[in-house]
């Protein structure tokens, strides 16, 4: 698993969101620059659709919710089909891609909001959901992606 360069990582608040507040329908809009390999998160009440390629679609957004139990699960969702091709093959590639390079993303998404887990220690234990959103039957799913305390940066 690749390893999380810190200083490449830059985080933006929005929509009356805090470090530390609040939990429940905290958006995460992660983007990335091809060229210089930084990151971009961006933590709101909505998805940072500004921020978000149009001819990529390569970004990850995640949302905190409460699960039937009271406890709290991440919800992510990735978008697996080529906006530019649409064909099987492209997406399968895509899926590839996502797959690799989501713990990642996790890993961003974590210490990027490291003080909303401080202030709230059951979130290092909330299980992970990615949704591989796509046309394909065959790659459209929803997978369990272990927890925050499985992707934290030591």
């Amino acid at each position: 698993m690749k390893k999380l360069n810190p200083n490449k990582l830059y985080v933006e608040y929005r929509d009356g969101t805090t470090k530390k507040s609040p939990i429940l329908n905290r958006k995460y809009t992660l983007t990335h620059s091809d060229e210089t390999g930084d990151l971009f998160l961006t933590i709101g009440l909505n998805y940072a659709y500004d921020k978000i390629s149009k001819k990529m679609r390569d970004e990850v957004l995640a949302t905190w919710y409460k699960t039937y139990n009271g406890s709290y699960a991440l919800y992510v969702n990735v978008f697996v089909d080529d906006p530019t091709k649409f064909t099987y093959k492209s997406s399968l590639r895509r899926n590839e891609i996502f797959i690799r390079e989501l713990p990642l993303a996790l890993q961003a998404i974590f210490y990027g909001d490291r003080d909303l887990l401080k202030t709230n220690p059951e979130l290092y234990n909330a299980p992970i959901y990615i949704k591989f959103n796509s046309m394909y039957p065959c790659i459209d799913r929803t997978e369990y992606w272990l927890t925050p305390k499985d992707y934290m940066v030591k």
